[in-house]
């Protein structure tokens, strides 16, 4: 439902907000791209009177759990404006459940920076997540970043929050 001028200001919307965080992160939506590896299927995009206040886009994808593939959401591209951090924003996680019902999926789940730790920490306090630390998550990155090769990338060093909706 997306047309391009709403492209255009996710754009600069994650550019701002995924830039502080290192300058690599905010180039990737340089040219109006709205999304980073795959398109999210679904976005939750709060608005106020100054644009864009926070998104969290969503996405089913099989994942492997130990030897079973499992298809689940993956929640995404989540972002606040800075001057509304703190402010309760985080909700947004929580409007995304009844989709998720919906959708029929096990569980959804998102990586996060442990600099992040104590933002997450809060959806744990609530009962919303689990949070686990020391999970290995290895994604390919096939076309997302043109200057890096089509590779395997390990990350030990993530936060992997999970949601359970069905188990």
């Amino acid at each position: 439902e997306l047309q391009l001028p709403d492209h255009l200001e996710l754009s600069e919307f994650f550019r701002k907000t995924y830039e502080p965080t290192g300058a690599f992160n905010g180039k990737q939506f340089a040219g109006g791209r709205s999304w980073a590896g795959a398109r999210p299927e679904l976005r939750v995009i709060g608005r106020d009177v100054h644009g864009i206040a926070a998104h969290l886009g969503l996405l089913r994808r099989y994942i492997k759990v130990g030897d079973v593939d499992l298809l689940v959401a993956e929640l995404g591209l989540y972002g606040v404006r800075p001057d509304l951090e703190g402010l309760g924003i985080a909700h947004s996680i929580s409007v995304m459940y009844p989709v998720l019902q919906q959708l029929g999926v096990p569980f959804a789940f998102g990586t996060v920076r442990q600099a992040l730790r104590n933002h997450v920490g809060r959806f744990r306090r609530k009962g919303l997540a689990n949070i686990l630390t020391g999970v290995r998550v290895r994604s390919t990155l096939p076309d997302v970043y043109p200057d890096l090769p089509s590779t395997t990338r390990v990350d030990d060093d993530v936060l992997l929050i999970v949601l359970p909706i069905g188990r």
